[in-house]
């Protein structure tokens, strides 16, 4: 599945627009993370538990709105974005979305 972050994609001729797609995912953090961040925090620098927590979070939403494309029948998805909240004080949701599209014959 062809995925792009613009509006239209070059050689390609849009046929149709099939709709908004999303996946997402919510990831909790670990309390033992939790702890070795605030460690790190004191002496700065990259956070790199979180960082492959939500790498993995991103990944997922990604495969789950690939998957939500496939299933309308979509040959790209175009406009593609994610979007990231905070769902409790330890927990986040990483939500990929964009617009199905089908290609001219």
């Amino acid at each position: 599945m062809l995925v792009t972050s613009t509006p239209s994609i070059e050689g390609k001729q849009i046929d149709s627009y099939l709709g908004i797609v999303m996946g997402s995912t919510v990831r909790a953090r670990h309390l033992g993370t939790d702890i070795l961040a605030t460690l790190k925090n004191i002496v700065g620098g990259e956070l790199k538990s979180y960082s492959i927590l939500l790498a993995q979070a991103r990944k997922e939403a990604m495969e789950r709105m690939i998957k939500n494309a496939e299933d309308m029948g979509a040959d790209a998805v175009v406009n593609f974005r994610y979007e990231t909240s905070t769902i409790a004080a330890a927990a986040s949701e990483v939500i990929a979305y964009g617009t199905a599209v089908k290609f001219e014959d």
